[in-house]
């Protein structure tokens, strides 16, 4: 015959959730708390309440008047020994109330900052478990590198994987140097860096889609351009728009020399 054996994981789950009972030798010990949190502080004000911590544990709460301390409050912490009926002191702290006022959650450098930060002269640490790398002596998923690798017998100790690289496209084609910047757009259609004679291509898995700019009067100049990006110093820009004389735009004339007088 099977017999109901109690669950006693819930019965624990309940003792921890009931809320303590509150301590009325500790509770009526107001004088005490008071005198605790003026030694602790200045700024005392009137008196807010009391909690029950645990068992023969209490803590009394006073406003703190403190300028630049709105919301704060001095707790101080009273507890008293088994069968005792005197309360003691246990602690005593200035602490942050519901609606404190306090600055805001202090967030780590890694995560405040941002591209493009790190200046001439300053270093910035790469994390070993950077997600967008992966240690050499696996596949890095880029035929270029592997051909390297396997005939050198050498290598990077680290590597960019298929995720870093695709971040890296990405923010590379939504950024300046992509076909939707400004100079792009501005460019005759046809004048895209793909088809000019200083676009350098890259290497490996990026090389369809990005390249170098050789072009020493391009602003884009040393910089890395997606193919379908464009600028006016295409290689062939006379086959797109008419260069000649005729067909160039003058610009509004700002000095009228005709009527000068020669000395």
């Amino acid at each position: 015959m099977l017999e109901s054996v109690p669950d006693t994981s819930t019965a624990a789950a309940k003792a921890r959730s009931r809320k303590p009972r509150l301590d009325r030798v500790l509770a009526d010990a107001l004088d005490l708390a008071r005198e605790a949190a003026e030694e602790a502080g200045e700024g005392v004000g009137e008196y807010l309440g009391v909690e029950a911590e645990t068992e023969r544990v209490v803590t009394h709460y006073f406003d703190c008047t403190l300028s630049g301390y709105r919301g704060w409050r001095w707790a101080v912490v009273l507890t008293r020994a088994p069968r005792a009926r005197v309360a003691t002191v246990s602690e005593s702290a200035l602490l942050p109330g519901p609606e404190a006022l306090r600055s805001p959650a202090w967030v780590p450098w890694s995560e405040r900052l941002q591209g493009g930060e790190v200046g001439t002269g300053e270093v910035l640490p790469t994390d070993d478990d950077d997600d967008r790398l992966m240690p050499a002596y696996q596949l890095s998923d880029d035929d270029a590198v592997e051909d390297i690798t396997f005939e050198l017998g050498l290598g990077r100790e680290r590597v960019m994987n298929r995720e870093g690289r695709a971040e890296t496209a990405q923010r590379w084609y939504d950024g300046d140097r992509g076909p939707h910047a400004p100079i792009a757009e501005a460019a005759p259609a046809p004048a895209r860096c793909g088809t000019c004679g200083f676009f350098l291509p890259l290497a490996g898995s990026m090389r369809l889609a990005f390249g170098a700019c050789a072009n020493l009067y391009s602003s884009e100049d040393a910089r890395v351009v997606s193919a379908d990006h464009g600028c006016g110093a295409h290689s062939q820009i006379s086959e797109f728009v008419d260069t000649t004389p005729q067909g160039v735009e003058k610009s509004e004339v700002i000095y009228d020399d005709e009527g000068s007088e020669l000395l």
